[in-house]
């Protein structure tokens, strides 16, 4: 009953006093057309992305953007084409100017994708852009996309505007654990606080990331983040301490066109980096497993259990938690287009999430570290953010 209780207070104070982070009416701020559109360079990271480019990379092309702009893919050692395919698209869609560019391999101390991406910002420099816009392969975007953030980052005052992709949704576990991902990222990061003056709330999504150049330069972008996995909350978080002014929110027609069809899918995107995110400490690890368990499954248990045994206490203490959590949850169900039946599953999926962070430390103390497109990084120094929990 006790227990039961604490979980209730728990989801209680989630729905108040954070940040209402279940709400999901955050969306573009008001954006002001500026008299004179600035120029912008759009850099995009690719390593073996040949699958998803045709996909994305035509968006990227057609964006209907008013001053002048400019892209420049860095192939990041791909062995799959990934560079001969994105100037192939670049001569057959046309649009705006293409430049592929090739990093080398990072050298000590850099996370391949950052070496990519202070490679793609160097090329840029020559053009002297205002804003940069950090985008990556897998993400497809209105022909107004870039337009829309500029004119937003101009009209608030923004250093950074970022738009969490749609992911997709399509098969059965993407339907199941992509809502909930989104759900936990805004849990921990809300988005109402991170656009709030004198908040220290500090994340991006790292799909669409509109950045000033100054901004960079001051926090020192991205060399200051070298050793970052996933480098979006780091980049915000050297932003926003550095004194500039940062924006996150959902995106209406911003998408990710990546696909996870299977569990395993799912299970290596969060597990590679989910134990980074708690600074590899064991303490840290066994506090949020035992808040995960406290939060998302004491409340089906406590029902269960109080109905069994007659303890009317525990049992609603159980089911009232379990109401609040369903109802938190349905908002990003109806964003993602989702049958709201999917809400009572929640506790489902965090155990998934659970399960998936306890393994992404077994594979770290197995000498394996956080791994992807080839590559691994066994102890990096910065925290990451791909995980949210």
């Amino acid at each position: 009953m006790w227990i039961a209780a604490v979980s209730l207070a728990a989801w209680l104070w989630l729905l108040l006093c954070q940040g209402f982070f279940w709400r999901t009416d955050i969306r573009l701020p008001p954006r002001e057309e500026p008299a004179l559109w600035p120029p912008v360079c759009v850099v995009v990271p690719a390593r073996d992305e040949a699958d998803v480019l045709p996909a994305s990379l035509p968006s990227l092309l057609a964006q209907e953007y008013p001053g002048r702009a400019e892209i420049f893919l860095v192939d990041d050692g791909s062995s799959d084409g990934t560079g001969a395919l994105a100037r192939e698209l670049a001569d057959t869609h046309g649009g705006l100017p293409l430049t592929v560019g090739s990093p080398g391999e990072p050298p000590a101390g850099w996370t391949g994708k950052l070496w990519a991406v202070r490679h793609g910002i160097g090329l840029a420099r020559a053009r002297e852009p205002e804003y940069l816009l950090l985008t990556d392969a897998d993400i497809a975007h209105a022909p107004d996309s870039l337009r829309e953030l500029v004119a937003a980052a101009h009209g608030g005052g923004f250093d950074v505007v970022s738009l969490m992709a749609r992911l997709r949704v399509e098969s059965l576990w993407e339907r199941l654990v992509v809502p909930a991902f989104v759900y936990f990222f805004a849990q921990l990061y809300p988005f109402r606080r991170i656009g709030g003056k004198g908040t220290r709330t500090a994340a991006a999504a790292g799909g669409c990331v509109l950045l000033r150049t100054e901004a960079a330069e001051r926090a020192r972008i991205p060399d200051a983040i070298r050793h970052a996995v996933i480098d979006d909350v780091a980049l915000a978080r050297a932003v926003k301490g550095g004194g500039g002014r940062i924006w996150l929110g959902l995106a209406e027609r911003v998408d990710s066109v990546r696909p996870y069809p299977r569990l395993h899918d799912l299970w290596r995107m969060v597990s590679r980096s989910a134990y980074a995110q708690l600074r590899h400490n064991p303490l840290v690890l066994l506090g949020t497993v035992i808040g995960l368990a406290l939060v998302y499954l004491v409340p089906p248990a406590a029902l269960v259990v109080g109905l069994v045994t007659g303890q009317t206490a525990a049992w609603a203490a159980g089911g009232l938690a379990w109401l609040v959590m369903t109802g938190t949850y349905v908002p990003m169900l109806r964003y993602y287009r989702r049958p709201l039946w999917l809400a009572p599953l929640l506790p489902f999926t965090a155990f998934l999430y659970l399960l998936m962070t306890v393994d992404s430390a077994v594979q770290h103390y197995r000498g394996r570290g956080a791994a992807w497109k080839g590559r691994t990084y066994a102890r990096p120094d910065t925290v990451t953010d791909e995980h949210p929990l």
